[in-house]
C-alpha cells in the first residue's frame, strides 16, 4: 500500500470492538484487533487442518475422483491445463506433484499463450492438446467453468473434461465429466473463496480419502507438503482470507519458515530478497507472487512451473533468475505505459481525482503490452479511486481490456449487465468482484466507455466514491514498540477482508525528507503528540510536503526496519495529512 500522492482527505472508519466471553490472546492489543475481526474462538489461532471443511462437500467430486482414479488404474494420460498466473502456476504444480505422490504415471501439463491462445480451455488449445499429447483425460486447475466451447471440442477428439476452477459460474456451463468449483449454482461446500490452487489441493485430498477406503498404497501420500505453493497461490490470486484460507495460508507459510519448502521457492526468495525465515503474506504478494506473474505476462508461464517443480536447487536459481529478470522488464514496460497513461488523464482531466466528476476509467493504447494492461489498470484504480478499465489492440478489429474495480463496484456483475443488454458488444468475458477481462470490437469502445461508466454509477447510487481507510483505532505509546511490531507480522496471515491492523494518530514532524529512486519516497522522524520517543516512518510513493513542528494525522502500521543485521521499529505511513481535517 502506499500514500496517495496528493495526500488528500480520506474517510476515516473505526472497527467496532465487540465483547467476547474468551481470551483470544493474552496480548490485549491482539485479542482487540482479532476481535474487531470476527475471530471468536482462540482455536483460530491454531490454524488446524483438521478444521477444514470437508472435501466430500464440493460439487461433483465423486464423479471426479471417479473418472481421475479409473484414468490412473488404467494407465490413460492426463494433460493438466492451466493458467499463466501466479494461481495457475502454484495449482498446475500442485497437481502434477499431488497427483504423481498418489500413484499417475501417465501425466503432462500444458499452459496456454495469453497472446495466442487466451485464458481458459479455448477450442484452439484442445486441438494443440490432441495434436500433441493425445490425453484420454483433461484435467483443468484454475480455468474451464466457462469454457463450453473448449469443452464441446475436447468431447469431439473422444476426450472427457474434469474442471477444478474457483471462478464465478457462467449462465450455461460445459458439458464436463465434473465441475469441482465451490461456486458453481447449487454448491453446499462452505468455504466458497477458495483460489484455483486451494480447489486442486481439496481435489487431491477427496482423492486420498478414497484410496484410503480402497487400502491402496499411496493413500500414504504427505499432500501437506504441497501447502507452501498452496499458500503462494492463495495470496497471489488475492482472494479473501477467511477462516479456511486462512489455515491454509498459515500451514503453508509455517513449513516455508521451518525451511519445508522446495527448491524453487527458496531461489524465487533470494532472487526477491526476502528472508524464509521471516516470511509473510506480504512477501508473496510483492516478492514471489510478481515474479512468477511476469513469466506469463511477457513469456511461457511454464518457465514458472518447471521453477516450482525442479528438484535442483542450480537449476531452480537458473530459472528464478530468469523470472526475475521477466519482472525487470515487466516493471520497465509498466512504466513507458503508466507515462502514456498519465497524458491522456490529463487530456480527459481525469488525473485529479478529487475534482473529476467520472465515475470510472477506460483508457485504450493500441501499442501497450497485452500482459500488463492488467497491472495498469490497478495502478490507476488505485491513484484516482473509481474503476477502470484499459484495452489495448486484439488484431485490427479488436480491443483487448483488463478491468479493475473498487469495493461497491462488482466489476463482472457490471460487465454482464453490459452483455444482457447489448450481446453484440461483448464478444467474451470473465472474472472476479474486483477484476476482469474482455474482449471487445474495435468500434464499440466509445459506446461501451459510456455504458461502463452509467453501470458503475448505478452501482455507486449516483455518489462518487470516496477514499476509506478502515483503521483500528489509536496506538498507545507503550502499544507503539519493535515487540508488537514482530508480533503482529507474523501473528496471522493477513490479506483480502482479513487486514493488517491500521492504526490512526497524531505526530508533529521532527524531519522530513524524500528518499529513492527518483525521490519517491518520503522519510520522516515523527513526535507523537501524547509524548514518548521520537519514532522512524517511511511513507512509499509519497510527495507530501510538510514543515518542521506541523502537526499531522497518520494511518499507520506498524513495521520493522532491518538494518546491519538489527531491527528496528518504524512506522509504515499510509495516508498523511493536516491534523484535524478528517
Amino acid at each position: 500500500m502506499s500514500v496517495d500522492q496528493a495526500s488528500t482527505r480520506v474517510r476515516l472508519s473505526r472497527r467496532e470492538v465487540p465483547e467476547l466471553s474468551a481470551e483470544l490472546h493474552p496480548n490485549p492489543l491482539v485479542h482487540r484487533l482479532l476481535a474487531a475481526r470476527g475471530v471468536t474462538d482462540p482455536k483460530e489461532l491454531q490454524f488446524g487442518l483438521a478444521d477444514l471443511p470437508r472435501p466430500d462437500l464440493l460439487p461433483d467430486i465423486e464423479p471426479a475422483v471417479a473418472r481421475l482414479l479409473r484414468a490412473r488404474d488404467s494407465g490413460e494420460r492426463v494433460l493438466i491445463v492451466g493458467d499463466y498466473d501466479c494461481d495457475g502456476a502454484t495449482s498446475t504444480s500442485v497437481a502434477l506433484q499431488g497427483l504423481r505422490m498418489l500413484g499417475f504415471e501417465q501425466l503432462d501439463f500444458l499452459i496456454p499463450s495469453r497472446f495466442e491462445f487466451g485464458y481458459g480451455l479455448s477450442p484452439g488449445i484442445v486441438d494443440v492438446a490432441q495434436q500433441d499429447y493425445q490425453p484420454a483425460l483433461i484435467l483443468t486447475v484454475d480455468n474451464g467453468v466457462a469454457s463450453v466451447d473448449g469443452v464441446e471440442r475436447a468431447r469431439h477428439w473422444g476426450i472427457d473434461v474434469v474442471v477444478t476452477d474457483h471462478h464465478l459460474a457462467p449462465q450455461v456451463l460445459p458439458a464436463a465429466t465434473a465441475i469441482v468449483n465451490p461456486n458453481v449454482p447449487g454448491s453446499r461446500f462452505p468455504a466458497v473463496n477458495l483460489a484455483g490452487v486451494g480447489v486442486i489441493f481439496y481435489t487431491l485430498l477427496a482423492i486420498r480419502g478414497q484410496l484410503r477406503e480402497q487400502g491402496d498404497a499411496h493413500a500414504k501420500a504427505d499432500l501437506a507438503s504441497l501447502l507452501d505453493l498452496v499458500a503462494i497461490g492463495t495470496v497471489a490470486d488475492v482472494v479473501p482470507l477467511d477462516r479456511a484460507n486462512r489455515t491454509l495460508v498459515e500451514q503453508g507459510l509455517r513449513r516455508i519458515r521451518a525451511g519445508r519448502t522446495r527448491a524453487g521457492v527458496q531461489a524465487l526468495l533470494k532472487v526477491a530478497g526476502k528472508d524464509a525465515a521471516g516470511m509473510s503474506t506480504q512477501d508473496i504478494g510483492f516478492g514471489i507472487g510478481p515474479r512468477l506473474n511476469a513469466a506469463g505476462r511477457l513469456a511461457d508461464m511454464s518457465v514458472g512451473v518447471r521453477c516450482l517443480m525442479t528438484g535442483s536447487g542450480k537449476e531452480a536459481l537458473t530459472l528464478a533468475t530468469e523470472l526475475n529478470d521477466f519482472n525487470q522488464q515487466r516493471r520497465a514496460i509498466e512504466g513507458d505505459m503508466k507515462a502514456e497513461a498519465e497524458q491522456q488523464l490529463q487530456e480527459h482531466d481525469l488525473d485529479d481525482w478529487q475534482h473529476s466528476s467520472a465515475f470510472s476509467v477506460c483508457l485504450s493504447n493500441d501499442g501497450w503490452h497485452e500482459g500488463v494492461i492488467g497491472i495498469l489498470a490497478g495502478r490507476i484504480k488505485e491513484r484516482l479511486h473509481r474503476p477502470c478499465v484499459v484495452f489495448t489492440a486484439d488484431g485490427d478489429d479488436k480491443l483487448k481490456g483488463s478491468a479493475r474495480s473498487i469495493k461497491g463496484v462488482h466489476v463482472r456483475d457490471v460487465l454482464q449487465s453490459i452483455a444482457s443488454r447489448h450481446p453484440a458488444m461483448l464478444e467474451k468475458f470473465g472474472g472476479h468482484a474486483m477484476a476482469a477481462g474482455m474482449t471487445l470490437r474495435r468500434e464499440y469502445f466509445e459506446t461501451f466507455r459510456d455504458l461502463f461508466e452509467a453501470e458503475v454509477r448505478k452501482a455507486l447510487d449516483e455518489r462518487l466514491p470516496e477514499r476509506e481507510f478502515v483503521v483500528d483505532g489509536s496506538l498507545s505509546v507503550a502499544e507503539r514498540t519493535l515487540e508488537n511490531a514482530s508480533l503482529l507480522g507474523n501473528l496471522m496471515p493477513w490479506g483480502q477482508e482479513f487486514e493488517a491492523p491500521l492504526f490512526a494518530d497524531r505526530f508533529s514532524v521532527v524531519s522530513q525528507k524524500p528518499v529513492g529512486k527518483e525521490q519517491a519516497h518520503l522519510k520522516l522522524v515523527l513526535a507523537s503528540v501524547d509524548g514518548g520517543a521520537a519514532l522512524d516512518a517511511i511513507a512509499f510513493n509519497c510527495r507530501f510536503e510538510a514543515d518542521i513542528g506541523d502537526v499531522l494525522l497518520a494511518v499507520y502500521s506498524l513495521d520493522i526496519n532491518a538494518w546491519r543485521d538489527r531491527q528496528l521499529l518504524q512506522l509504515r505511513v499510509h495516508h498523511l495529512e493536516v491534523a484535524g481535517l478528517s
